[in-house]
């Protein structure tokens, strides 16, 4: 089933929140991915917003920022320009 708008919304703006929170640790996609024990692929997939991520990889990533799951999703769900 297609996502809709506002699911497409949620997970670029998520994606783009992840994609911050590694550029601000001064990870590139491929240590990140080490980090999270992910695909450097799977990874950019969800920083465009592409993927919808199961909850056990968010938990990865989450762990590998130093994050709880709440601070992860403690964001503005509109991705900032």
């Amino acid at each position: 089933m297609p996502y809709s708008k506002s699911d497409r919304r949620f997970l670029r703006a998520l994606g783009l929140h992840i994609r911050q929170l590694r550029e601000s640790k001064g990870w590139s996609q491929d240590e990140f991915a080490y980090r999270c024990g992910l695909h450097r692929t799977y990874v950019g997939g969800i920083e465009r917003g592409e993927r919808n991520v199961a909850l056990l990889n968010l938990h990865r990533i989450a762990s590998a920022l130093g994050l709880s799951l709440a601070e992860l999703f403690a964001h503005d769900e509109e991705p900032q320009k």
